[in-house]
């Protein structure tokens, strides 16, 4: 007999969750292994890696010794997070999918099986802790900072953090690589994925083309000089430098951190007008917010925290940020910056944290 309760593993078929089941094994946990299939669409596409990445959870599984179920969640996907990813996007947003897909089908659709199943808790290969304080349960960073993936999971109720375990959490990548290695997993030095789950690979724009229609419209700089065609308005992203189309326009006058030289990046994009505005320079103003509003928030206590000063994040993998908090009513809050940031993302997840505590977020709305 097991001492300690059933616990099932959500197996990627990548190296972080493959060592969470590992360890949970060794811990004395009954560990059932789950590999949950998001994405059907395009199977045989050269970029979909979801059968090797089941071969792969498939040979952890055999040898770690725990069982493993295939399971489909392509529908719940398909209607809980790409239905709302295409909605935003089509409204001159940008995303995260990710964030979405923790809240709805890994720690949702995912959990509510794993109950089925008879487990107690639910296992990922997530870089994040949980701590239980007084009754109540806070979502911490991971101790490997540069691996740290709280900002994704800052949906995550009480409920959900409740039954769930984070055991690399505790951990670095690079011994959470030294144990594969030395338990003989096959996928010990396997490439992290990178990316959203259902593009893969791909160039993001030949993928959002097979579902969001072209309106070709001007580029124009900050003098309101057309100097190139964009292909659509929802193929673009602030701060975005890359496939623009214009890299060889020289502009000898250009001013505020820019120089002939000078690359150029997406500065604002007028849905009402189809223009697409860019300027040259990094740090022109016009990239720099020192507020934003944020709409749709979800606090991990399950309340707002306290109006005040905190870290922020804007991105992934950005440094937590200074700025006052001042939520509002309705799921709404405002955030306030000492240092201006960098090309604050309508679409994207404004993410507060009180030193290691991650307290919730919401998805940014507008900037100033």
């Amino acid at each position: 007999m097991n001492s300690k309760p059933r616990v099932v593993v959500g197996l990627s078929g990548g190296v972080d969750s493959a060592v969470t089941a590992h360890l949970l094994k060794a811990q004395g946990y009954d560990v059932v292994g789950i590999f949950m299939k998001n994405w059907e669409d395009d199977d045989d596409d050269e970029y979909c890696s979801s059968n090797q990445d089941f071969i792969d959870a498939a040979s952890v599984a055999d040898v770690i010794g725990i069982e493993i179920e295939h399971v489909n969640f392509a529908a719940e996907y398909r209607d809980r997070v790409f239905a709302e990813f295409l909605r935003e996007y089509q409204a001159g947003r940008t995303p995260n999918p990710d964030v979405l897909c923790n809240a709805e089908i890994k720690f949702k659709a995912f959990l509510d099986h794993a109950m089925r199943l008879g487990a107690e808790k639910i296992a990922t290969g997530h870089y994040a802790r949980v701590r239980e304080q007084g009754g109540a349960f806070q979502l911490l960073k991971g101790l490997d900072e540069t691996k740290d993936q709280s900002y994704f999971l800052h949906r995550l109720s009480q409920a959900q953090l409740s039954k769930t375990l984070f055991p690399v959490g505790e951990l670095r990548k690079s011994e959470v690589r030294r144990i594969a290695q030395e338990i003989g997993l096959p996928n010990a030095k396997k490439k992290d994925s990178t990316g959203i789950c259902f593009i893969g690979e791909r160039p993001f724009r030949d993928f959002l083309n097979r579902y969001i229609s072209k309106e070709p419209g001007p580029i124009k700089d900050e003098r309101g000089r057309t100097i190139g065609r964009h292909q659509g308005l929802s193929f673009y992203t602030l701060g975005q430098r890359q496939g623009l189309g214009i890299g060889g326009i020289k502009d000898k006058g250009a001013q505020r951190g820019g120089g002939e030289h000078a690359p150029w990046f997406v500065a604002h994009k007028d849905m009402a007008h189809n223009i697409l505005w860019v300027v040259q320079g990094h740090d022109h103003p016009w990239l720099l917010s020192s507020a934003l509003q944020a709409d749709d928030a979800s606090w991990v206590a399950g309340h707002a925290p306290a109006a005040g000063t905190y870290g922020s994040k804007t991105r992934y993998r950005q440094a937590d940020s200074p700025c006052v908090l001042a939520a509002n009513a309705n799921g709404a809050f405002h955030l306030d910056f000492p240092q201006p940031q960098w090309a604050v993302t309508p679409g994207q997840s404004a993410v507060l944290y009180d030193g290691e505590v991650c307290l919730g977020g919401g998805v940014i709305s507008s900037r100033s």
